[in-house]
């Protein structure tokens, strides 16, 4: 079978996983434990925490070690709300944001909190002059993703964070889809928080990183935890700590070679698929070219992700199927698309190893499975 559901999840790189069997069968310690076993794996610990600030120009101190995005979105979240007045109760997040996210929202209501979810333009992206106009004397927090998961659609950081500032309000963003993919650095100091997951870039399943800007003086969400300096409960994956790192480090020497496979790899489907009226692309003002989001006109994405998968093509309808019936792309919804449209929405994602000769492969089958239906 064909993958091209790359922004679900990736293979372990194999340097990760030697990484990954190594520390796990001989520096198995707690880290938090005061013997000298727990000492060296303390010290690999810190030696990670010290490279993904590297990687991320950021101060190490901040850093800290997850089971994955979600989490690390979760707790961000809440450490970062947890040192705002309680008037601070108004939270700007967009309709398109990750479900990590809008599920922590629905919790953040039920706490009293009001959300504001601005819809996205178009293109993609949020209105900048919208989303400073939603701004009042109550916003505490604006949670934004770089990469959206499901168009690949690139936001703003830079400017957002320039407009929180201003108003003296937080920001923070769910990298997860962009970290090892595009360049972080020059403007991750914009943020007071983000959140990144070790299987989009190659490192092990259940593993992640938070960041909170060292300057705040946050509580954590679980009383009496210890490890991570009371960020999280629970014993350290260190295997998957020092997997994680080597996937990173890869990722970052690799990122360059890495961006210019993938265009060529979109710039062969648009080719293959253009003059196609069935085949819709969604194109945004900036994108991420491993993530290619169309529709099928008059076909559901779930049967068009079934077919797919009977004919050896792994892809994703990019939203969840429930009771028997596809739930309508909330990403595409954001843009202003129909639920008849949503529907319609799949998405192929590439990786380092996918070919031009796979890619050029799937659009002819798409235009097969196109002319076969409407005949």
């Amino acid at each position: 079978m064909i993958y091209f559901d790359y922004a679900a999840t990736c293979p372990l790189d194999k340097d990760a996983a030697s990484a990954y069997i190594k520390v796990a069968a001989n520096y198995f310690a707690n880290s938090n434990s005061l013997h000298d076993m727990g000492g060296t794996v303390q010290s690999f610990i810190e030696q990670c925490r010290s490279d993904f600030a590297s990687l991320l120009g950021v101060d190490k101190e901040g850093i800290y070690f997850t089971s994955g995005g979600s989490e690390s979105n979760f707790l961000t979240i809440q450490a970062l709300l947890s040192e705002q007045p309680k008037n601070k109760n108004h939270i700007i997040t967009t309709l398109a944001e990750h479900s990590s996210i809008h599920s922590t929202m629905k919790i953040l209501e039920k706490q009293g909190y009001e959300i504001d979810y601005l819809p996205v333009m178009n293109n993609g992206l949020i209105d900048l002059e919208l989303f400073e106009k939603r701004l009042n004397e109550n916003t505490g927090l604006v949670s934004i993703h770089h990469v959206n998961s499901e168009t690949g659609a690139i936001q703003p950081i830079e400017e957002i964070g320039s407009i929180c500032k201003k108003h003296g309000v937080l920001f923070h963003s769910d990298f997860v889809q962009s970290f090892g993919k595009l360049p972080l650095t020059s403007f991750t100091n914009m943020l007071d928080g983000f959140s990144l997951s070790s299987h989009k870039f190659y490192g092990p399943k259940g593993v992640g990183v938070a960041y909170i800007n060292p300057k705040h003086n946050w509580e954590g969400y679980y009383p009496g935890t210890t490890h991570e300096n009371g960020f999280r409960p629970g014993t350290l994956n260190t295997a998957g700590i020092v997997s994680m790192t080597v996937a990173a480090q890869k990722a970052h020497l690799q990122l360059e070679g890495n961006q210019f496979h993938f265009k060529q790899l979109r710039n062969a489907f648009l080719q293959k698929t253009k003059g196609n009226s069935s085949i819709h692309v969604i194109e945004c003002a900036q994108q991420l070219p491993s993530i290619i989001g169309l529709r099928v006109k008059n076909m559901e994405g779930q049967w068009v992700m079934l077919e797919s998968n009977r004919r050896g093509y792994a892809i994703s309808t990019g939203s969840a199927c429930q009771v028997g019936q596809q739930t309508p792309s909330k990403s595409m919804k954001a843009m202003g698309f129909s639920d008849e449209q949503a529907k319609e929405f799949v998405r192929i994602s590439f990786g380092k190893d996918t070919t031009i000769e796979e890619v050029e492969q799937y659009a002819q089958l798409l235009k097969e499975m196109i002319a076969e239906t409407s005949s």
